[in-house]
């Protein structure tokens, strides 16, 4: 088969009413497409016979046409290959926007956004994908329920109900494009019940911040101390719900001790508030024992919420919501008017990856990768800067370094991208920004283990700089 018998199409359309032939009606349009840029040089067209069949003429009318518009130097025709646009046309001059500056690779990403992608386990995943496409029916290629497909929202709820703690049914599960796009349509959600004001732990994450404002919600900061978000100050910050961390609080570290959760679960009742609980990381622990979700314990005023962005790949774009039954007609609708539903074809993947105990199997490697990492980093760290004090190092992909008064947190990010380390610190965290102590954030997901000893000495050279500048 040779490429000219290859179909392909071409915007091109044709009359037979008025003064100028069907020829000059193809060379006219393909001349000017030529010319404004819609058909650049090398591009390939249509065959004659595969254009005359498209517009049903004679294919004599189109050899014609070509044969004028390659004298003219516009179509290279060459026997056996397709026609395509002669490489010497040259480009219409039309403003060029400049493309972005690419993105610099640092030599060590200590940055706390992903995990370890290198490890992703594609072998496992291309099956569940292959087994996926292969067992999936033609109504699974709909649009479907736009909370999730069922298979997906089933293994969910297995899973979530033996790994965290949460108490739900496959019915109240709803399958989001990662987190940010579960937390923006449960803001949507409140609005609509009438919640105006809505409480971020402080310091938080800005942008999940930025979410809650794009919503219509006032974002109001909540202190959090050592055990976690401080429900006096929720109880006086007079709002209606609360976003929180309670399993590994972000950035510090803090785990919302019993306590603390027993005084939460009270205000929930007594403010009949919601509570979105972001669970973004629990499955990485190393020194203590699981804590279960705060969900399980009033699963009527908890939404909880998670991703397999920190325990797969952000790529994937596939976040969760288990949400209460007087929201879920809110959310649900919201989540339609979204997008009609994430991609079906990788929540079928997804659900078979985790019946088939993959997703299981995947944590406890990466948990034993994780542990030995942390652990050298926090080796290095005490040689390199003793001066610093690690917290929040029981879970998690980061460790929080608090550094003593008069180090300049904006100087250490410049002297440390100078070195070609990136990293960040707590300065946009806090409400306001920067009024907590200087402290950095230091992911190790994205660190193999031999380069950590190297990053943090460089690191420490950089903290040093700062200070000094």
């Amino acid at each position: 088969m040779d490429e000219t018998s290859q179909s392909m199409e071409l915007l091109l359309t044709v009359t037979r009413q008025g003064d100028r032939t069907l020829g000059t009606q193809i060379e006219t349009q393909v001349r000017d497409a030529v010319r404004d840029g819609r058909l650049r040089a090398g591009a390939r067209v249509p065959s004659t016979r595969d254009l005359a069949r498209q517009l049903g003429v004679s294919r004599r009318v189109v050899v014609g046409a070509y044969a004028q518009l390659a004298a003219e130097g516009y179509l290279t025709l060459r026997q056996g290959a397709r026609p395509s646009v002669a490489d010497t046309v040259q480009a219409p001059a039309h403003p060029v926007p400049s493309a972005p500056t690419p993105a610099r690779t640092p030599r060590f990403d200590l940055r706390p956004r992903a995990p370890d992608v290198s490890r992703f386990p594609r072998a496992q995943w291309l099956r569940c994908l292959r087994d996926a496409l292969r067992n999936m029916t033609n109504a699974d290629l709909g649009y479907g329920d736009p909370r999730g497909t069922e298979a997906l929202r089933s293994a969910l709820a297995d899973y979530l109900g033996r790994v965290r703690g949460v108490v739900t049914v496959p019915g109240r599960v709803v399958v989001t494009n990662g987190y940010s796009q579960g937390q923006g349509i449960v803001c949507r959600a409140l609005v609509d019940s009438g919640v105006r004001r809505i409480g971020f732990e402080n310091p938080s994450h800005p942008e999940q911040r930025r979410v809650a404002e794009a919503a219509g919600l006032r974002v109001v900061p909540v202190a959090v101390d050592e055990c976690g978000i401080r429900v006096d100050a929720l109880d006086r910050a007079d709002v209606d719900a609360v976003v929180l961390t309670p399993a590994h609080q972000h950035p510090t570290g803090a785990v919302l001790t019993g306590a603390r959760r027993r005084d939460l679960l009270a205000w929930l009742r007594r403010r009949d508030a919601i509570a979105i609980e972001d669970d973004y990381d629990a499955e990485y622990r190393y020194d203590r024992a699981a804590v279960g979700a705060l969900q399980g314990l009033d699963p009527d005023r908890v939404i909880y919420a998670g991703s397999a962005s920190k325990t797969l790949a952000p790529a994937l774009r596939l976040g969760w919501l288990v949400v209460p039954g007087r929201l879920l007609a809110a959310v649900t609708d919201h989540k339609d008017l979204a997008d009609c539903g994430t991609a079906g074809i990788e929540q079928h993947a997804f659900a078979t990856f985790l019946s088939r105990g993959e997703l299981d199997r995947h944590l406890r490697r990466m948990r034993i990768r994780y542990r030995r990492r942390r652990d050298l980093l926090l080796r290095t760290l005490a040689e390199a800067l003793p001066e610093a004090t690690a917290r929040g190092i029981a879970a998690g992909l980061h460790a929080t370094v608090e550094l003593p008064d008069g180090y300049d947190e904006e100087a250490i990010l410049r002297q440390a991208r100078q070195r070609g380390v990136d990293l960040m610190t707590t300065h946009d965290f806090w409400i306001p920004p920067g009024s907590g102590r200087p402290t950095l954030l230091l992911g190790y997901g994205q660190v193999p283990l031999p380069a950590v000893p190297e990053a943090i000495r460089v690191v420490a050279d950089a903290v040093r700089s700062g200070r000094a500048g």
